[in-house]
């Protein structure tokens, strides 16, 4: 101690420049340790980014697999909606067809039954139900056919009573000759065993006859007959 009191003013001894000197280089040495121990951190950084980048590139590739199957799924749907739309169109426009079909079937089912009817109305007559008759077969008429006989009935039932006259009449064959939507020209044989006061049996004769029909509502009358050979 006294060699440090007995020291010059201006002098550090050795000892103390010792200890100022590593007081000195202690902070440098403390900074080099905190700048080591942040390397690894930066490390990390670059560890997580790769990481979230992979994770990423993974989502990606599971989310395109998902997009690709509501893509088939949406097709396939819309498919299914239009065969089914295909299947509905193609049913009704069957059915139609159909309904068609069997209404043509029956209006020309009508057509040759008014046809054969008007045929039979006119040459079954008998003397004794003359009026009855002759009210039958207007019932059964239209158009120009009604009016005519409609002005010949009176005389026409006068001359059967007078002459006590009775016709039975038998289809002997019936068809449509032409058809239109509201129409049809019936082609009838028949065969007419007619008998009266002055010949009470006579030979049966063979007619031919073509019966128009005509549609009236929904249902149809004889518009005009012709004797055909």
């Amino acid at each position: 101690m006294a060699d440090d009191a007995a020291a010059p003013d201006g002098e550090l001894s050795q000892s103390t420049a010792t200890e100022e000197t590593s007081s000195a280089t202690e902070p440098e040495s403390g900074g080099s340790e905190t700048a080591e121990a942040a390397e690894p951190t930066a490390d990390g950084d670059e560890d997580s980014a790769d990481y979230d980048e992979e994770a990423v590139d993974e989502g990606a590739e599971e989310a395109a697999p998902a997009g690709q199957r509501m893509s088939h799924l949406r097709l396939a749907t819309i498919a299914g909606l239009i065969a089914v739309v295909l299947l509905a169109s193609l049913t009704g426009w069957l059915g139609f067809r159909a309904y068609q079909s069997h209404q043509a079937d029956e209006q020309r089912k009508l057509f040759l039954q008014v046809g054969r009817q008007g045929a039979l109305n006119l040459t079954t007559i008998d003397w004794q139900q003359a009026d009855a008759n002759v009210r039958r077969i207007l019932d059964s008429a239209t158009g120009t056919f009604y009016d005519d006989f409609q002005r010949r009935a009176r005389p026409f039932v006068e001359v059967v009573k007078q002459a006590q006259s009775k016709s039975v009449g038998t289809i002997a064959e019936a068809g449509l000759e032409s058809e239109t939507e509201d129409g049809a020209h019936v082609l009838v044989a028949v065969t007419v065993k007619t008998s009266n006061a002055g010949a009470p049996d006579q030979a049966p004769r063979a007619w031919r006859m073509r019966i128009s029909v005509q549609k009236v509502g929904d249902d149809a009358k004889v518009s005009n007959v012709e004797f055909v050979p």
